[in-house]
């Protein structure tokens, strides 16, 4: 009976998990460190073992219905034809290259099935959404008089036409090319994204986020709104090295929502502050999640020098949400916690201070220049050089006690347990990056076979009139539209490739610029309702409204679209330049938030009237506008309106209480 309650198969579904996900974090770490591979042996061999663990850890019918004999036949033979086509490139490469152009029905047939199985998992991994996207760019390469359905053709306006293409050639473009599957974003997630993924995994099975909590409480935690800057300051720690906004407010949150709520901020605004902090992590280097890669290959800099580019909007960013928190709290007259209540600061880096050398490790071998894969590779040895250290250490202090070798026994299990789980965690973390990264693969490769990216740019042309601003909208649109169904990394690799372009050749933005406002507006869709995951995951934690928490979030964050439209137009927060110059821009960006912070929440130093909101508004877009002469006309607006408010407070402040002036 209790076999048949508990099948065979699926008592063995968690040894097979783990061997194939330990066996690929092992052959990731040694590509990275010891022989890196071939594009080809390394992105197949990865996304093999990639569909594989998808196909095992999400059954045909969903995770909450058992699969049963007729899932046990789809997902075992899905399992196979997975394991299947990532063998036959590997094995077949040389013979494929040498033939190419000239491809055998076997090589199409095989092709075929790839892309239906990367289809099928993106269906399991990230929903429908995505794998229908795929899906019409497959048909749009169809359409037209040479296609498969020319059809089809008649139905697209005519900047969108082009001659259709048959079942081998596209084919031959996503499977047997480097510009579709196997392109530049599955080759970004199968080399620095998982080795970098797998060194937050490390981290965090080894108690480092605990440790950074506890340090963001220790430095801000006094402060008034305590919980909620320490939430801030904690997420642009983990979300710098954790790779998923979501994964950030599920940890963090549990810490940092309940103490929110206890002070004095609304469920929803508890919620909404970690959705936008989380968020934030994914804009703040060293990782940026996937983003600094990526930014890196589309733009043929160096990925140092994407990270020191990318710092000071980060911190803008950052600066933007704190000053929400601290408006909230001065206008409810919260506090900080107490001293009983926090951790000390010294205690916590006397507990936790050997997490900052694997950190230190990774900098330090990023300002030498060495490629991003190597640098995941030495800053994993570290925290594994670490943990040894430290149970050393521990086992000296321990000599001489009658339970010294049972206590090394159990260490030693608990070390292995604790390597075996972040390897097998890094992973399970690198499926759905992974998964998005192919599928897009799909996208871009029919986009450069049908030549939409052109087209694409013409059309946004067209539609903004050539205005600059108008077009920075239309972006922000397509965004969130296309951030409703694909991840963040997907939406961005889309949008880099379609909007980029005319970005940089129509409108004159400098590349890396138009990446980096592509890769924030991409972020949107974390807190922006109605598809708002990281904002739902913070409602969840705090027992508050999915959608009343989005619009929170959305305020919150509302950095990511002004921050992005000050870097066009004042490219040398990016770029650098001339001192003063950088000086200046920084100071008006602060100013510019502070004064949309206000007049948003209505409150700095005391509550503000509508015509103190209204012109700090004005201020605010004058700042923005690109001319110098309205700038700075709207900095000093600004700075005036800020200054009466701070005059007012004051003399609020040094008003006589009714009570005091009658028992005088």
């Amino acid at each position: 009976m209790s076999e048949e309650r508990n099948p065979p198969p699926t008592r063995l579904i968690p040894v097979l998990v783990t061997a194939i996900a330990v066996g690929l974090s092992l052959f990731q770490l040694y590509t990275a460190g010891v022989r890196p591979l071939n594009l080809f042996y390394q992105r197949g061999i990865h996304l093999a073992l990639i569909l594989v663990l998808a196909f095992l850890l999400f059954p045909v019918f969903g995770r909450d219905r058992k699969r049963g004999l007729f899932g046990w036949i789809i997902d075992g033979a899905l399992v196979a034809c997975a394991a299947f086509t990532g063998f036959y490139l590997v094995y077949y490469l040389d013979e494929i290259i040498n033939r190419a152009g000239f491809w055998t029905p076997t090589d199409i047939a095989v092709g075929t099935v790839a892309v239906l199985t990367l289809l099928e998992a993106s269906r399991r991994v990230i929903g429908w959404a995505i794998t229908l996207i795929g899906v019409l760019f497959l048909l749009y390469a169809t359409a037209g008089p040479r296609g498969v359905l020319p059809w089809l053709g008649d139905f697209l306006p005519g900047i969108l036409e082009h001659r259709g293409y048959r079942v081998d050639r596209i084919v031959a473009q996503l499977y047997l090319g480097q510009e579709g599957i196997y392109g530049i974003p599955l080759g970004v997630a199968a080399t620095v994204v998982f080795i970098f993924v797998l060194f937050g995994a490390f981290l965090e099975v080894t108690g480092a986020g605990k440790f950074f909590i506890d340090l963001a409480y220790a430095a801000a935690g006094r402060q008034r709104g305590g919980p909620a800057k320490a939430a801030v300051v904690a997420s642009g720690f983990m979300g710098s090295i954790s790779g998923s906004a979501i994964a950030n407010v599920v940890t963090s949150g549990a810490f940092t929502i309940p103490l929110m709520k206890k002070l004095g901020y609304k469920p929803e605004e508890a919620g909404g502050v970690e959705a936008a902090a989380s968020t934030g992590g994914q804009i703040m280097p060293p990782i940026m999640g996937a983003g600094a890669f990526l930014i890196a290959e589309y733009t043929g800099l160096p990925y140092l020098e994407i990270i020191k580019l990318s710092v000071l909007p980060a911190i803008l960013y950052f600066a933007t949400v704190y000053l929400f928190v601290d408006i909230i709290a001065a206008k409810r007259g919260m506090r900080g916690m107490s001293n009983e209540e926090l951790p000390r600061l010294g205690q916590v880096f006397r507990e936790g201070w050997y997490f900052l050398i694997p950190l230190a490790v990774l900098v330090y071998f990023l300002l030498l220049s060495i490629s991003p894969n190597r640098v995941g590779f030495i800053a994993i040895t570290s925290i594994l050089l670490v943990s040894l250290a430290r149970f050393l250490v521990r086992q000296v202090f321990r000599v001489g006690k009658a339970t010294a070798k049972p206590a090394e026994r159990s260490s030693v299990l608990s070390g292995l347990q604790t390597l075996l789980s972040a390897l097998e965690a890094g992973a399970r973390s690198a499926i759905p990056v992974s998964v998005a990264c192919a599928i897009s693969g799909v996208v871009v490769g029919i986009i450069g076979l049908t030549g939409l990216g052109l087209k694409f740019s013409s059309l946004m042309i067209n539609l903004s009139g050539g205005n600059l601003l108008v077009a920075l909208v239309l972006l922000v649109l397509a965004s969130l539209v296309l951030g409703m169904g694909l991840p963040v990394t997907a939406s961005y690799i889309v949008l880099a490739v379609l909007a980029a372009p005319a970005l940089q050749g129509e409108f004159g933005v400098p590349l890396v610029i138009a990446h980096l406002v592509i890769f924030w507006y991409s972020q949107d869709s974390n807190v922006t309702p109605p598809v708002a995951l990281a904002a739902f995951a913070g409602a969840g934690i705090a027992g508050a409204s999915p959608m009343k928490t989005g619009i929170a979030a959305w305020k919150f964050a509302k950095g990511l679209y002004l921050i992005p439209l000050f870097m066009v137009y004042n490219p040398e927060i990016v770029t650098g330049g001339l001192s003063w110059i950088l000086i200046w821009n920084l100071i008006t960006a602060l100013a510019a938030l502070s004064a949309f912070a206000a007049a948003l929440e209505g409150f700095l130093f005391t509550k503000m009237h509508i015509a103190s909101r209204i012109l700090a508004t004005a201020g605010m877009v004058a700042i923005f506008w690109p001319n110098h002469s309205v700038e700075i006309v709207g900095f000093v607006l600004i700075i005036v309106v800020l200054a009466v408010n701070g005059w007012r407070a004051r003399r609020l402040r040094m008003e006589p209480e009714p009570g005091d002036t009658l028992s005088s």
